[in-house]
């Protein structure tokens, strides 16, 4: 009973210090998954609680389980619309780009600890993919807005590209044991990895998303539901042979993307669990490492960490995505720079010591290295290098609270709260506001005191407005309720003017003194920028043109429908 009372006020402690430690990594800049790796190596055998942990097959289980939570909200929050700039690179990138970044570092890796080739490209394979837990809490809780096409791409390339890694591990580890099969059965693996991850989590997540809108339910038990249905398909998947990661995460995109009341009770709810389990993972990876032996292969583990940041992430990215598709070389760079290694290297470092492969704790310590040195130095400079490399555009105004109102079982209303700090709507009577037709005031507080709106109410400075409306009436609702100093920062990107996507190029080079191609005097702005970025454009997207800067300021779905300019 004593052990059981220590375990739960250990593990209090150590969440609880690990949740306020955020705070830290806000303050400080420090990644917050290096403060949850740095308290659980504090925790552990040589740090101040001495706690001894080297239960490997038990760390295997919870890592797998934790990167399964973390992977079925990471696909609930993507979207199918980034699928339409981001899946066909992130898919080079998940299976050519690993192969390749595995290739170069265990080379290196052969070279510096004088190994086996086999073994060299062992390591390599481990550290090989990038990882969903880094990639998906560094963007989201460094307050990067990146450009969807970039986003897109490193957030569903760290969500498929495990199946690669996992399939390079188990290889090598086979050869390394002795126990490995011909080509056909290596080939057969390999698509068995892909294929039922992808057929098992299309097509079951496609059934749980109808069940969770058909199904009548209490709201905390829709969480509930999505989990198990999540694990279900994650243990199907995985016992057949196929990628578990990868059809969790898919499983997590078809939920996530069918509309429904259901989806509002959802998401906290697995918010909360990802995080959990990103604390719970790191922590309990942390305390599996023995500082004092990483200690022993801390210099040639720092040097292979660096030949893959510098050499090996920049090369299968250019190699795998430049060639094929028209990214930009500034987000190419970005998408080089942000390899972050997180908790799936050190998991599959655990293959080599559970297989009983000779020199096992080389593979667990490098990998720890690896990922130590990628989250303080990628994910350390990661805002800086997205300002850098002009790859992050304004943010958005968005509601300061939003909540469904449960009439409607599809398109619901919503309650949407707003801060008046537009300071051009000062002392302006609420009926002359450009309301969206269908939205309308249902609360206005101004002091902490409730105020019954009428046509004739003044607004002012500070006030609280409760509007009930559709998810349609959002953009014309931001851009009326947008702050002054948002409005400055989009300004500062976009340009003081703004042009339609519909406008004639024609007019334009008339109004501007401008020469046209013949091809070209017949477009609409929205056909010729669309035209210049090489297709599929996004907000942000900018083209230079005689001496004029434009950028796509707002779409409707595939569609420009604004441009900015600036001139320089």
């Amino acid at each position: 009973m004593d052990a059981i009372n220590t375990l739960f006020l250990l593990s209090g402690f150590l969440i609880a210090l690990s949740v306020l430690g955020s705070r830290l990594s806000t303050l400080v800049g420090v990644p917050l998954l290096l403060i949850f790796l740095a308290l659980g190596m504090l925790a552990g055998e040589e740090g101040v609680l001495g706690i001894q942990f080297d239960n490997y097959p038990l760390a295997f289980i919870i890592g797998h389980l934790a990167l399964a939570l973390i992977l079925l909200d990471g696909g609930l929050r993507t979207r199918l619309k980034t699928f339409r700039v981001g899946f066909k690179p992130a898919l080079s990138l998940a299976t050519l780009g690993v192969f390749i970044t595995s290739g170069l570092v265990g080379l290196f890796a052969m070279w510096v600890f004088g190994l086996t080739p086999v073994q060299g490209l062992l390591v390599g394979a481990i550290v090989g993919s990038t990882d969903a837990a880094a990639v998906f809490s560094m963007l989201s809780g460094r307050g990067v807005n990146l450009n969807e096409r970039v986003g897109a791409t490193l957030e569903i390339e760290s969500g498929t590209n495990d199946p690669m890694a996992i399939f390079l591990t188990l290889v090598l580890v086979e050869v390394l044991v002795g126990e490995i099969g011909g080509p056909l059965d290596t080939a057969l693996f390999l698509v068995k990895q892909f294929g039922l991850g992808l057929a098992i989590g299309l097509g079951a997540g496609w059934l749980s998303a109808k069940l969770l809108r058909w199904v009548d339910l209490a709201p905390g038990l829709y969480a509930m539901l999505t989990l198990s249905l999540g694990l279900c398909v994650f243990g199907l998947t995985s016992t057949l042979g196929g990628s578990g990661f990868l059809a969790i995460y898919l499983a997590g995109l078809m939920i996530g993307n069918q509309p429904g009341r259901h989806l509002n009770f959802i998401l906290p709810v697995h918010d909360g669990l990802a995080w959990l389990s990103q604390i719970g993972l790191f922590l309990v990876l942390g305390l599996l490492v023995t500082p004092s032996e990483m200690l022993h292969y801390a210099v040639p583990a720092a040097l292979v960490a660096l030949m893959l940041i510098f050499v090996a992430r920049p090369l299968a990215v250019l190699i795998a995505i430049k060639p094929f598709f028209k990214f930009r070389w500034r987000e190419t760079g970005f998408i080089a720079w942000v390899g972050l290694r997180g908790a799936v290297p050190i998991v599959l470092a655990i293959f080599p010591v559970i297989g009983g492969v000779e020199n096992a704790s080389l593979y667990f310590n490098v990998a720890f290295a690896v990922v130590l040195l990628s989250l303080l130095i990628q994910g350390g400079t990661l805002s800086w290098m997205a300002r850098w490399m002009r790859v992050e555009v304004p943010v958005t105004v968005t509601p300061n609270h939003r909540g469904p109102l449960g009439i409607l079982p599809e398109n619901d209303y919503e309650l949407f709260v707003y801060r008046v700090d537009n300071e051009d709507l000062e002392d302006v009577p609420i009926r002359l506001l450009r309301f969206p037709s269908g939205a309308l005031i249902s609360a206005l507080f101004r002091e902490h005191a409730m105020l019954h709106p009428k046509g004739s109410t003044r607004l002012q400075l500070g006030d609280v407005l409760c509007v009930i409306g559709r998810s349609d009436d959002l953009p014309a609702l931001n851009r009326l309720f947008n702050g002054e100093a948002k409005l400055k920062r989009e300004r500062a990107f976009f340009g003081t003017f703004t042009f339609d996507g519909e406008a004639r190029m024609q007019d334009i080079a008339d109004a501007y003194g401008l020469t046209l191609s013949p091809g070209e005097r017949d477009m609409t702005l929205a056909e010729f920028v669309s035209l210049r970025v090489g297709g599929h454009p996004v907000v942000g997207d900018d083209v230079d043109w005689h001496g004029i800067h434009w950028v796509v300021s707002e779409m409707d779905g595939n569609t420009v429908t604004k441009v900015g300019l600036r001139l320089y």
